[in-house]
C-alpha cells in the first residue's frame, strides 16, 4: 500500500461539480493499493500517519501528530500511485490490486480511521474527482508498506 500524505490547511473533493467532501486543518491521503495488499498493510499504514509529527507545536517546531493538532483525515484513492513509467511513457498499473480488492482495503482503511475518533472524510471510490488542498508547509511526506525496513 503506498500513501502520499499532504499536510493542509484545507482540502476538499467534488464530483461532477458537487462538493462531496472537505476538511480543514489536517492531511490529504491519497491511497493506493498494491495487488498483494492486505488488512496488515492498511493497519500499519494507518498507525504510521496518525503517529507523524509533521504538525507544528507552539514553538513553530514540527513535534504534533495530525490527533494532537485536532487535524482531520480526506482520504482519496488513487491506483496511479502503481503507475510504472520504466518502460515506454504511458503507465502500466498492472502492479494496482484490482478495483474489488482495492475498494475492500480502501472501506477498510478509512474505517478504521474512523474507528479512532478523527474526523475522516472521502473522495468517491472510482469516480473522476477534482481534488483540492491548500498545502501547508508545503509538508509531503511518502510512505508503502512495502518498505517496512
Amino acid at each position: 500500500m503506498r500513501v502520499v500524505v499532504q499536510r493542509v490547511k484545507a482540502a476538499s473533493v467534488e464530483v461532477n461539480h458537487h462538493l462531496v467532501s472537505s476538511i480543514k486543518q489536517g492531511l490529504l491521503i491519497y491511497l493506493g493499493m498494491h495487488a498483494t495488499d492486505q488488512k496488515s498493510d492498511a493497519d500499519y499504514l494507518l498507525d504510521k500517519i496518525l503517529g507523524l509529527r509533521i504538525f507544528e507545536d507552539d514553538s513553530g517546531k514540527m513535534n504534533l501528530s495530525v490527533v494532537q493538532a485536532g487535524g482531520g483525515l480526506l482520504i482519496v484513492s488513487q491506483f496511479t500511485l502503481y503507475g510504472d513509467c520504466r518502460k515506454g511513457k504511458r503507465p502500466s498499473f498492472s502492479e494496482a490490486a484490482d478495483p474489488q480488492k482495492a475498494r475492500d482495503l480502501y472501506e477498510y482503511f478509512v474505517s478504521k480511521c474512523r474507528e479512532t475518533g478523527v474526523e475522516t472524510e472521502t473522495g468517491v471510490f472510482r469516480e473522476m474527482m477534482q481534488v483540492a488542498s491548500i498545502n501547508e508547509g508545503p509538508v509531503t511526506i511518502l510512505l508503502d508498506s512495502r518498505k517496512l525496513f
